[in-house]
């Protein structure tokens, strides 16, 4: 991975889940069954139903939310403050990760799907608190998720980032599909490569490819 290939990015974008922490530390095991406990509650379903819709809104919207605000019109802000009241504690500090990100040359930022109080708390447990200029969640985008273009379009816009200046790290590879085509570099962070056009790089080790960039 030739590091001259991001010489000109100013600006660093990173995903938060599965991103800015490792799949083990399974999270979203947790959100996964808040999720599925709301959607029982606001629609008056049974969990084997709530866990089918869960998976459909994501497939179909992007994030189960976009799908319950799309079909059902549920209120965005409880359910995000509910499905976010998780335990942290597989969390640890990741040094080599904070000094990395610090290194980079340029503004860096967080992007998520979540909501920016969780992100927050998120960064905290990983020891990154202080090392980004601004995290965002998906009220930043008026509760549209990534991959939707709008979505992309009102966080950038927010934070006056210029897409063609930018690099973005994502473990969903559907979500680097409209940086891509923005003009920006994208790096698909997960145990499996992507062999899609719009992924240039893969890593299973966030920080090591970091450190290769700031060395």
């Amino acid at each position: 991975m030739p590091k001259d290939l991001f010489n000109h990015v100013a600006y660093w974008v990173f995903d938060l889940d599965n991103t800015l922490y490792p799949p083990q530390a399974r999270l979203f095991d947790q959100i996964e069954v808040k999720m599925t406990q709301y959607v029982m509650d606001a629609l008056g379903v049974e969990r084997d139903r709530a866990n089918h819709l869960r998976k459909h809104y994501w497939k179909t919207y992007g994030t189960t939310l976009a799908g319950l605000m799309q079909e059902h019109g549920v209120d965005p802000a409880p359910y995000l403050t509910d499905v976010h009241d998780i335990s942290l504690d597989h969390l640890e500090p990741d040094e080599t990760l904070r000094r990395g990100i610090a290194a980079l040359p340029g503004r860096k930022i967080v992007y998520t799907n979540g909501c920016a109080p969780y992100a927050e708390r998120v960064v905290a447990a990983r020891g990154l608190a202080g090392v980004f200029d601004a995290i965002y969640g998906v009220e930043h985008a008026d509760f549209h998720p990534k991959p939707n273009a709008r979505a992309f379009a009102r966080v950038f816009e927010r934070d006056s980032l210029d897409p063609e200046k930018g690099a973005m790290f994502e473990d969903d590879s559907r979500n680097l599909a409209v940086p891509h085509a923005m003009g920006m570099r994208t790096v698909h962070v997960a145990p499996e490569a992507d062999e899609s056009d719009h992924v240039h790089h893969h890593t299973v080790d966030l920080s090591a490819f970091i450190a290769r960039l700031t060395d």
